[in-house]
């Protein structure tokens, strides 16, 4: 503004009554160039915004923001009383297909068209994406937030930055690492995750799996960096035999876990020598299954919340997994039979009687719900997708696990330790089911007595 013509930019000037809000010499224009119309700059947009006939249709992913400022509440509350928003036009059809199809409440369906209200008066420009994680902050402003973020997925609006399971737990095992460290760990769990067709070639791992190397190392490689280590290059032979012998209950976890991080520093050139190659492997430790209280059992087996009651009554007459519970579908019993897998499983009276009582709940609280799964909790009701692994046993003494273990020992024991029995029964294999079979006149518990938990 203040530059005279044929003479350079007069910066003293400038900020005189002010100060500059720009940087100065970073743009050039060239003269006598054509000035280029809206539809020329970017004709896609053009003809997206005449097609949809809305400017929020036009989603760009926007402009990284300077810093980062709260918004404020009143504003914000002025704004939530637009009714006519682009956001909430552009996504109207979309909320209303996604209420029909999944059996919103009227409710639901005014808290997605409120948070998207919300999220409209956050959001940097007209046009920009947005982002998981800002759609987490409606939390404080009590709106809601997974079914926000299915509509918004569903309009091409959502920009997915929010960090999976994997990724929090390896942050919060490695944030007091060396810097070389943690990017040498990054890279491990990078190839991990994603694979790689570089040498050494690596298919993408389970997530349980990373995680289960995470958990064998994360402790070894603490020490190395109390001791001074700033590089898994300093890492030598002798100091990964000595972290072994002094690992006791994961020691066969974090003998895998280290050959796989040094196989892949070697294979990406990060380190000069693999100090864990021609490493024999570890065996694996065996723990011993005991029976539970058979009045523990007993006492959430006849619990009034219908959920907990059909979860514990399917893993202490079945055997089922925690998963396996959490992935069972509405069409998988019929006819008080269970299929599971190739499997036909004859529900037991006691657990046919608890599934009755759970589906007249079920039905009773949720009636417009199309969740094909069969157990359904607030959360995933108007949704497709299962419940997470911690429901119902998040307020119940018994674990899923101890639970299934009881009653394979109780089956070992009452048929005198038929194997071929046990795997059919319960779907094990035989390796799996000798673990059971060892604790039949174990030396250590013959003078406990029988094992057999009830009768």
């Amino acid at each position: 503004m203040l530059q005279e013509p044929g003479h350079g930019l007069d910066l003293v000037g400038a900020n005189k009554n002010g100060q500059q809000l720009f940087f100065a010499n970073m743009s050039f224009h060239r003269r006598g160039a054509p000035a280029l119309t809206p539809e020329q700059r970017a004709p896609w947009a053009h003809r997206m915004q005449n097609k949809l006939g809305d400017v929020a249709s036009v989603a760009d992913p926007g402009t990284q923001p300077l810093f980062e400022m709260p918004p404020d509440p009143a504003v914000l509350a002025a704004r939530l009383r637009a009714e006519n928003r682009e956001l909430t036009r552009y996504c109207a059809s979309i909320v209303r297909d996604h209420a029909i199809r999944f059996g919103w409440s009227k409710r639901q369906r005014n808290d997605v068209t409120r948070s998207l209200r919300m999220l409209e008066g956050l959001r940097s420009s007209p046009t920009a994406k947005i982002r998981a994680t800002d759609v987490l902050q409606l939390r404080q402003y009590s709106g809601n937030v997974l079914s926000t973020i299915d509509v918004l997925a569903a309009a091409g609006l959502l920009i997915e930055d929010r960090p999976t399971a994997l990724e929090r737990y390896f942050t919060a095992k490695t944030s007091t690492l060396p810097r070389v460290m943690k990017d040498q760990l990054e890279i491990w769990v990078e190839v991990l995750t994603n694979g790689s067709l570089q040498p050494p070639r690596q298919s993408p791992r389970n997530p349980r799996t990373i995680r289960a190397h995470i958990l064998g190392i994360e402790p070894i490689i603490h020490a190395w960096a109390d001791a001074g280590l700033q590089s898994f290059a300093e890492v030598t032979r002798s100091d990964v035999t000595a972290a072994l012998e002094k690992t006791t209950s994961r020691r066969h976890i974090a003998g895998n876990g280290l050959k796989s991080l040094f196989t892949i520093l070697k294979g990406r050139r990060l380190i000069f020598a693999n100090p864990t190659r021609g490493l024999k492997a570890s065996p694996k430790s065996s723990t011993i299954p005991l029976a539970l209280n058979a009045a523990v059992i007993r006492g959430e087996f006849n619990s009034p919340d219908p959920v907990v009651a059909l979860a514990v009554a399917l893993v202490a007459f079945h055997a089922l997994t925690g998963k396996q519970i959490c992935e069972l579908r509405l069409t998988d019993t019929s006819d008080g039979h269970l299929t599971l897998g190739n499997r036909d499983i004859p529900l037991a009276a006691p657990v046919r009687t608890r599934l009755a009582t759970w589906l007249n709940h079920r039905n009773q609280t949720w009636p417009d719900s199309v969740n094909p799964h069969l157990l359904i909790n607030r959360r995933t009701a108007p949704r497709l997708v299962p419940v997470g692994n911690n429901y119902p046993w998040a307020g119940v003494t018994l674990r899923p696990r101890a639970l299934r273990e009881d009653r394979i020992l109780h089956e070992i024991h009452a048929t005198g330790g038929d194997v071929r029995r046990v795997c059919d029964l319960f779907g094990l294999s035989v390796e799996g089911a000798t673990r059971y079979l060892n604790t039949i006149e174990h030396p250590h518990l013959a003078d406990a007595g029988p094992q057999v938990p009830r009768t």
